[in-house]
């Protein structure tokens, strides 16, 4: 898989539509005799798409696509103008313009008393600099994506939390968060040696939500070479932004490299791989590490990686019970960017619902030089491969923002050196965060550090006085391998008493 920019990554989607004006309410379903809308209906339309060849869709005018980054961003849209905006509905909704990373544009349909109209597209409703490009108008020009917008801190202001744009892409803030990973409807093909396919979410539908309402549901359809979909998000901003996903996918082609619930984040350095970049600071990632608890309820977390060489990590398993990339650093010293605020960036967990058999969650880490290529990718491919024509359900909640609460003492921090003084080899430091199962200190718990590759020291465990928690130190010499696998425990009483810390080091 090649690696590619964070925004060259979110390749897009479909055709212009007709005609509605953004504030405006349509009439009743029964005085229209334009049948219900409903979640059924998309269904409907993915099932039968899935019956016929894909077809790719027509692009954007050329001189749309060839605008540079720089001329892109010389239009932008007016949010006093957006839909709902003349409205007492709770949200109102912004959209962007296709061309540059995004060739196709998608519909977009208001759904207002069951029955669903197009919304057209009006390049009126963007305002623009004098260095902005004349640009050629037909049909097929539509928006390429949107952004929702409702009260979350202060009354009668609406800020924005949520953006679908891309491909399936799309991502969300928690209210004190900055924008950072995102997720995406559906991975295929991720790291396949032939190429990896990005399906796109080609329509979509905003049911609209009355004066007061909290929540917004938005609908889409997916097309892609190898398989549709039908996907319904119900979506709920807060201190955490919380999204219930149910999706219904169609089998074009047989499906044996697929990732639910995927995931998708950038991670250049910390302090494990710190001497590879020359930056002033001490750390740059939207993400720092892959939270798992699994179908037996193991928590798990593996610190991620920029290798130089893509590498692939499997954690088998029956019916996860979550995963997630997390963000664990929360102090502006942490990184040290005033602009980027990387200490503001949401974490994300996937919690499946029902049963999603066996399979593994998936690590891809791709090696990066800068840090706006998304080079982090997670999600969970199931181990069955899904013939032509299978319909697969699942359904799954996302929450941006901080960490799940769980149980087991989280891991805060891990460094990575090479031994000084001594014997060669290299010196790996886990801080855990203050918990009350460490309120005896350090002496009453025992570390049980092992590798399948190398012999490990037996590890040191001290009390960390600025943490308040406690830091396990042991060593390892890799000699002459390229990579070596490492876990690492604490546990008291011989009960778990932590994370179970894996780390996968490689030269």
């Amino acid at each position: 898989m090649s690696t590619v920019t964070r925004r060259a990554f979110l390749t897009m989607a479909l055709a212009s539509t007709a005609p509605i004006a953004l504030g405006a309410f349509a009439a009743p379903a029964r005085a229209t005799g334009l049948p219900a809308f409903s979640r059924d209906m998309v269904v409907a339309m993915a099932r039968d798409l899935a019956g016929q060849d894909y077809t790719p869709r027509p692009s954007v005018p050329q001189d749309w696509l060839n605008l540079t980054y720089e001329e892109y961003q010389t239009r932008w849209f007016r949010s006093h103008d957006a839909l709902w905006s003349k409205t007492p509905r709770s949200y109102n909704v912004d959209f962007f313009l296709p061309g540059l990373y995004f060739p196709r544009p998608i519909e977009i349909n208001t759904v207002i008393d069951d029955v669903a109209e197009k919304v057209a597209f009006d390049l009126s409703l963007f305002d623009k600099t004098d260095m902005a490009p004349d640009l050629s108008l037909d049909d097929t020009l539509g928006y390429s994506g949107f952004r929702l917008r409702t009260e979350l801190k202060e009354p009668g202001k609406k800020n924005e939390f949520c953006v679908f744009q891309g491909a399936s892409y799309f991502r969300a803030i928690g209210s004190n968060n900055n924008y950072g990973l995102s997720a995406r409807g559906l991975a295929v093909k991720t790291a396949d040696p032939a190429g990896e396919e990005f399906p796109e979410f080609t329509k979509f539908w905003l049911e609209a939500p009355v004066p007061g309402q909290k929540n917004m549901v938005v609908h889409a359809l997916m097309d892609s070479p190898s398989v549709t979909g039908a996907y319904r998000f119900d979506i709920l901003p807060g201190q955490d932004t919380v999204m219930e996903v149910e999706a219904t996918l169609f089998a074009r082609e047989e499906l044996d490299n697929i990732g639910l619930g995927p995931l998708t984040s950038m991670f250049l350095y910390d302090q494990t791989n710190r001497d590879r970049f020359d930056d002033f600071r001490p750390a740059v990632h939207d993400s720092d590490g892959l939270l798992v608890v699994n179908g037996n309820g193991e928590t798990l977390w593996r610190p991620l990686a920029n290798p130089t060489k893509l590498q692939l990590s499997s954690f088998v398993d029956e019916n996860p019970r979550g995963f997630g990339l997390m963000q664990r650093p929360r102090l502006l010293s942490d990184y040290e960017d005033f602009e980027a605020h990387y200490h503001k960036r949401p974490s994300l967990w996937v919690e499946p619902k029902g049963d999603w058999g066996k399979g593994s969650v998936t690590l891809v880490e791709i090696p990066a030089d800068k840090e706006i290529y998304d080079n982090i990718v997670a999600y969970w491919r199931p181990r069955d491969t899904y013939a032509p024509g299978s319909e697969i359900s699942i359904a799954y909640r996302l929450a941006w923002g901080a960490d799940p609460e769980l149980a087991a003492p989280r891991v805060i921090n891990t460094a990575s050196g090479a031994r000084i003084f001594g014997d060669p080899g290299r010196i790996m430091t886990i801080d855990f965060a203050a918990h009350p199962l460490f309120a005896d200190g350090a002496d009453m718990l025992t570390a049980h550090v092992s590798s399948p590759h190398v012999e490990t020291s037996a590890g040191v465990l001290q009390d960390n006085p600025e943490t308040g928690g406690v830091r396990l130190a042991f060593s390892f010499d890799p000699g002459e391998r390229d990579h070596v696998e490492l876990r690492a425990e604490l546990r008291k009483d011989g009960e778990p008493a932590s994370e179970v810390w894996l780390y996968r080091w490689t030269r």
